[in-house]
């Protein structure tokens, strides 16, 4: 039980955290505004857990001008979609075989 444990990962151990990733691996890119919208999350709050999973590069952020507003999105990379399918099956494993 206790490796089950260690494979969970740390990253995704905030609800805000899972869900941006959650939403990541469904779509392409994700505005910025959307995400705050489905998180129902303020400004700042999602800053600090984007920028979280990018310093580990579980995510990819575009910046780029839409006219002349500024305008950015996010992906999720190949590293990852890994980590959070792994910390996924490990949540699976546990929820088996746990109480």
């Amino acid at each position: 039980m206790k490796s089950i444990i260690h494979q969970l990962d740390k990253a995704f151990e905030n609800r805000i955290r899972l869900g941006v990733m959650s939403v990541l691996c469904v779509n392409e890119w994700v505005e910025f505004k959307e995400l705050k919208k489905l998180l129902d999350v303020t400004d700042g709050n999602l800053a600090s857990h984007i920028t979280a999973l990018e310093k580990k590069e579980y995510i990819e952020v575009r910046k780029r001008f839409v006219g002349k507003k500024p305008n950015t999105s996010f992906a999720v990379t190949k590293s990852g979609r890994k980590a959070f399918e792994d910390h996924l099956s490990a949540l699976e494993s546990l929820l088996k075989h746990g109480a």
